[in-house]
């Protein structure tokens, strides 16, 4: 595996932290104490609550408030209009789409009838701060990310192989490396100047060219999306394509929620999900420190 700024420490890291919020998941009504915590990530209290600090920048006891559906909800309010505004600011189409500012390009039609046919997609499977990450790109962009576990990497492959039937999948992690470490580098989560090519249905195209539109640190409903894709009962149809997006965390699918402030569900796993938020929140300042 790739050694990108430090990150193959930090994915070992959020393997631990990923087995703490799902331990918190578990035992939340006993409200488990650091020691409790710690025992159970096979470290001591001072060592867990640095590793818990340096990953998420809070402690543990602020990102299980930050899960609370209460918490949800509230933010849920409070990111409408967020999204409403993204919207009026005449945000649509390609280009500038969200503070990862990438640029979105749909495949053509002549290329969804190809299946990728006489197409080169490049992949390499790279650390991140949430774990291992499979990057596909065509020579248009980034075509699939997806998380994994390591019992996992034939899965995700073989979910590749099926978005692109055609195409001819090559091996390069020395292609996509320098990708990895430009979307995951920073600790704020963006990067700029990233093509993202995707293969999708026209509604599945503009349900995710909506999901661009939510802010870091923000969240939007099922029915939000609906709503401003000008498709208000079409709520079940969105959530299919939302579980459909073939590129995790570009194309932010973690930050659509149900609108009474349940988390649903997520393709690369709902853990995985309730980390991205709470850690994309604390990124963004939305989730004050605390010793405790």
């Amino acid at each position: 595996m790739n050694r990108i700024n430090g990150h193959s420490g930090r994915t070992t890291d959020y393997v631990r932290i990923e087995r703490a919020i799902r331990y918190l998941e578990q035992n939340y009504q006993h409200q488990p104490g650091l020691k409790q915590l710690a025992r159970g990530a096979g470290l001591s209290e001072f060592h867990f609550q640095r590793l818990f600090r340096r990953w998420a920048g809070i402690s543990p006891k602020r990102f299980v408030q930050y899960l609370t559906a209460g918490h949800a909800v509230r933010r849920l309010r409070e990111s409408r209009t967020n999204l409403d505004a993204a919207y009026d600011a005449g945000l649509s189409g390609g280009g500038r789409l969200h503070d990862l500012v990438v640029n979105f390009h749909a495949a053509t039609p002549g290329e969804l009838k190809r299946a990728g046919a006489g197409m080169t997609i490049q992949y390499g499977i790279h650390p991140s701060p949430f774990g291992e990450c499979l990057i596909a790109v065509t020579a248009r962009g980034i075509c699939h990310l997806g998380f994994m576990t390591a019992a996992d990497r034939r899965v995700v492959l073989a979910e590749l192989a099926a978005a692109w039937p055609r195409a001819r999948l090559a091996a390069a992690p020395r292609v996509t490396a320098p990708l990895a470490r430009r979307l995951f580098a920073r600790g704020d989560g963006k990067a700029s100047g990233i093509g993202l090519h995707v293969r999708g249905t026209n509604f599945q195209i503009k349900v995710w060219e909506a999901l661009l539109r939510i802010p870091q640190g923000r969240v939007a409903s099922y029915e939000d999306i609906a709503r401003r894709i000008h498709a208000p009962r079409a709520v079940r149809a969105v959530a299919n394509a939302v579980a459909h997006n073939p590129v995790a965390w570009l194309i932010p699918c973690h930050r659509v929620i149900r609108k009474s402030g349940a988390l649903g569900g997520y393709r690369w796993g709902v853990t995985r999900k309730k980390a991205l938020l709470a850690w994309e929140a604390a990124q963004a300042g939305d989730i004050k420190s605390s010793a405790a």
